[in-house]
């Protein structure tokens, strides 16, 4: 059997159903949890590490990192063989990436979650926990960066986010698809990760403010941020990569503060680039020193350049760090 540490966050998988208010609360902890799923203890060797209850617009980025902390702390342990990390489905693709480019292990690190509560028949957070247990026991999940597995599949933090808001097949990786599956306790995989990388920082500047593009936006938001003293600036433009002419007004004024500003898509999937030449347009913004992103969406863009600024502050260094 492989030793394997459970570090419970809370979320869904955590959650009873309140008689008082009728909503699901957070409830349970680490070994009440296993304690209903008995059949998990039989697949392996399992410890717990309660890091918190939290719901998952709870979690912040500052608890993000000190999980990402904990986590190279305890994989460290020649004793622990494998990770797996409940966690609230809500932020769970970003708590999963910033653990993926933070944390450098050859161990396998697999992030969970649920969409149902303990209180219903169908609590899909028992089987993820088994699925998880499964993938950790394969040998090919080793070197594979951080790995989230809900229903079954397999994907990269990197890659996958959350495209439904209550169905339980809602984590998917709308570019690339899934690296693989769990069917009946049997694990396939069908590639790597497109992409894997570390960034060698302790610290995050969470000081980051996300923007959507829409139909006739102005500047008035981005001079808000800019003046309210931002450290950087994730815009969501729409299509390849392109705002209308108020908003590009708007990037121009951050940029002229030297704010970092890096451009993803609003479009669930697809990259950014700089082929449209009109104004407000991507060689537009090129010009201004926006930077483009590689399959990235808003949050996890946001996610990067918070670790990225606790790095450095120079641009072409921040470049460097999106674009290679």
């Amino acid at each position: 059997m492989i030793n394997i540490l459970i570090i419970f966050t809370g979320g869904t998988f955590s959650m009873k159903i309140d008689p008082e208010t009728g909503g699901a609360v957070p409830f349970f902890h680490g070994s009440e949890l296993l304690g209903m799923i008995p059949e998990a203890s039989e697949l392996a060797s399992l410890s717990i590490y309660n890091f918190g209850n939290f719901p998952g617009p709870h979690m912040t980025p500052g608890k993000m990192l000190d999980l990402s902390f904990k986590v190279k702390e305890l994989i460290a342990d020649e004793n622990v063989d494998a990770v797996i990390i409940t966690h609230g489905t809500d932020t769970l693709e970003e708590t999963a990436y910033l653990i993926d480019l933070t944390v450098s292990t050859t161990k396998p690190i697999v992030v969970i979650g649920a969409m149902k509560t303990s209180s219903e028949p169908d609590w899909d957070g028992p089987l993820n926990l088994l699925n998880a247990i499964h993938i950790c026991q394969h040998p090919f999940s080793r070197k594979m960066g951080t790995l989230v597995c809900l229903n079954g599949e397999i994907n990269a933090a990197s890659e996958v986010t959350k495209t439904h808001t209550e169905d339980i097949e809602t984590f998917h990786s709308l570019d690339f698809g899934s690296l693989g599956f769990v069917e009946r306790g049997q694990v396939v995989f069908n590639r790597l990760p497109r992409k894997l990388e570390i960034l060698d920082t302790n610290k995050i500047n969470t000081n980051v403010d996300l923007l959507k593009a829409y139909a006739g936006m102005d500047d008035k938001l981005f001079r808000f941020c800019a003046d309210s003293g931002i450290d950087g600036l994730v815009v969501e433009a729409m299509g390849v990569g392109n705002v209308p002419p108020q908003a590009f007004d708007g990037i121009k004024y951050v940029r002229s503060k030297n704010i970092p500003v890096v451009l993803v898509s609003r479009c669930p999937s697809g990259e950014t680039l700089d082929i449209y030449g009109y104004y407000g347009a991507g060689k537009w913004l090129k010009e201004q020193g926006v930077i483009f992103t590689d399959y990235l969406n808003g949050q996890k863009a946001r996610i990067k350049l918070m670790l990225a600024l606790g790095i450095t502050n120079d641009l072409e260094k921040l470049r460097q760090i999106f674009e290679n």
